[in-house]
Order: C-alpha cells, then structure tokens, then sequence
C-alpha cells in the first residue's frame, strides 16, 4: 500500500535496495524497476531470473570493470540488461564523477546485450547539510551534475532516457528539476528524527515508529526499563552529530505525543532492552508509568528501523486499520 501510493502506476516505476524487494514487487504485478545498489557478478543470474518474468529490472554500475561483467554475463546467457551509470554529484558515497573519463569509457563498455538506459545519483552529501539554504544549493547540484554526466553522453552518442536524482532532503527543497526525468526518495514515505532535524520534516510527520511498554525500573537511577532495544530501533544514532541528540528515539505517550515537552528520549539501549532515564527536574515521575505501560518511541532513522518487521500495523486514530506485509532480507 505504502509502495502503490507513490507510484504513479500499478506497474511501477519503483526503486528497490534488494532482490528480495524486487521479486516481491514482481510478483504483485510490478513491472518497472530499478535495483538501485551497485551489482555484483554473483547477483547477474537472479537479476536476469527476475527480468524472464517480464519485468523490466534495471540495474546500477560505476565501474568499467563492472560494465564488462554485465556484457560478459549477457553475451554468455544470451540476455539483456539495462543499465544506470551511477553519478556521484557530491563526493558522498559511489559513482562516477560527472566529468571523469570513465564514465563514457563504462557506457562504452556495455556490450552484447548490456544496454545504457540512463543515468543515477543519491545526493547523499544533503544529509549532512546545516541549513534549507545548503540543502537549496545541494539540491540544484545534484541536479546539476546528473544533467552534465547525462549530456556528455549525448555527445558521445549514447541515448540516455533515463535521468534519475533522489535524496529526501533535495525532493522536498529543490528549485527546479530541469532535465531530470525522476526523482527517487525514501525516507519521506515516512520521515523520522534526523529529517526533523535537518528541517526537512516537522515531528508530527513522522509516520513510522515503536511500540513499547514498560517492563520493569530501576528507581535508585530514576530509570524505565522498555523492551524495545536495539534490535527493535537500530543502532542508527545518526542525531548525535545534529543539532539535536534524540538518543535511540524520542519518547511519546501511546497516542504519540512526545512527553514532558519533548524532553524525554531513550538514553540507552541492549539487544532487547531501552533504557529510559527521567531529568531529574522532570515533572514524570517513574510511578506515572506502571508495569504493561505502552510508550511510542519516533526513531532516529526510519529505514533501519523498519528494517527488521515482518508487518508494519497502518494506524488511524489509535485503531489498526491494515496490517502490511514487509519484505525482509538481503540478496
């Protein structure tokens, strides 16, 4: 349900991190794909398995030595592949330099099947960005840059069809999108705490979040003991390098109103256990919260959090009204 909301058909386009994803979203009728985690040799013969279902499954590349894999795996197989070049706008993770050599060298490479369909880019730089004004400039750069690697190869001679940005922060803050055929972005389905506190979101935006309840205390620490540890919200602790550290999550009441004006985070995690530390100038007081007590913990980072769930329960006004399948694993 999630997934359909944001495409603008039954049969796609989608972006998934996993094999597992796309042959979940396959067999619910999704059609066109794009597998947005640089390929590994090994992973060919399933992305090819997949495509023999009539999906139109694309993959993403950053090297020549990967683009010859692709053509070597086509032309042994007999089969095609559509290929993204993947563009790094801003030094944050993978890609190739919008100006580099070896990004027509890796178009040149694709061969026998192997086929150029377009150009990819995460603005990963966005998330670590100070202000709306710096997320304003990362946004026009990754926009930027996708566009100028996009027009080298049309020089070059190469048909690029596809032109694809995507980062949460650069979606929601752009100013113009001229020459990118799609935007790609996750976390905004949901949002979480460090998009709140990059300005992105708001607190009553985020959708995603964990149920806990109150297993035991420790009074002489002034502290709840949750059984919602790391395992339940991640290790994600991607706040502590922001303006403000929520710890493992910010703690609200069940119908997720954050407690004592926000103030209140979860300190401390184990595998199973959250640990929850009261300031001692709160006006909460640990017997406000007795044994079965349920608290709604917002998470640092949506996706890890999500991660591990077989479900995820669709709440409207304090009542389930769906419960949604979640693909798990990776491959």
């Amino acid at each position: 349900m999630i997934a359909r909301r944001q495409m603008t058909s039954p049969e796609g386009p989608a972006t998934v991190s996993t094999l597992s994803e796309a042959r979940y979203f396959a067999a619910n009728g999704v059609k066109d794909m794009i597998y947005a985690v640089g390929i590994a040799p090994q992973k060919l013969a399933e992305v090819a398995r997949i495509r023999a279902l009539g999906v139109d499954l694309k993959i993403i590349l950053d090297s020549v030595e990967a683009a010859k894999a692709v053509s070597d795996f086509c032309r042994e197989h007999g089969t095609e592949i559509p290929v993204l070049l993947e563009i790094d706008v801003d030094g944050h993770r993978s890609g190739l330099a919008p100006e580099c050599d070896e990004l027509l060298q890796a178009a040149k490479a694709l061969q026998d099947g192997a086929g150029l369909a377009g150009v990819l880019t995460h603005a990963g730089d966005s998330y670590e960005c100070k202000s709306i004004e710096a997320i304003i400039a990362a946004a026009e750069g990754e926009r930027a840059g996708i566009v100028k690697a996009a027009g080298r190869l049309r020089a070059a001679g190469f048909e690029v069809p596809i032109v694809s940005v995507g980062s949460s922060p650069t979606l929601m803050h752009s100013k113009s999108e001229s020459g990118v055929t799609e935007i790609r972005a996750g976390v905004c389905a949901f949002f979480d705490l460090f998009m709140t506190n990059l300005g992105v979101s708001k607190k009553e935006d985020i959708a995603g979040s964990v149920l806990a309840t109150v297993i035991g205390r420790q009074t002489t620490k002034n502290q709840l003991i949750l059984d919602s540890g790391f395992l339940a919200l991640s290790r994600d602790r991607g706040t502590a390098r922001q303006k403000r550290d929520y710890g493992y999550g910010l703690v609200c009441d069940a119908a997720g109103e954050p407690l004592d004006d926000g103030r209140i985070i979860l300190a401390g995690t184990n595998q199973e256990h959250g640990i929850l530390t009261l300031p001692g100038d709160s006006s909460l007081k640990l017997e406000d919260f007795p044994l079965g007590t349920r608290l709604r913990i917002l998470p640092n980072h949506a996706c890890p959090t999500a991660a591990p769930y077989k479900y995820m329960l669709l709440v409207r006004n304090g009542i389930i009204i769906d419960v949604l399948e979640h693909v798990r694993g990776w491959d």
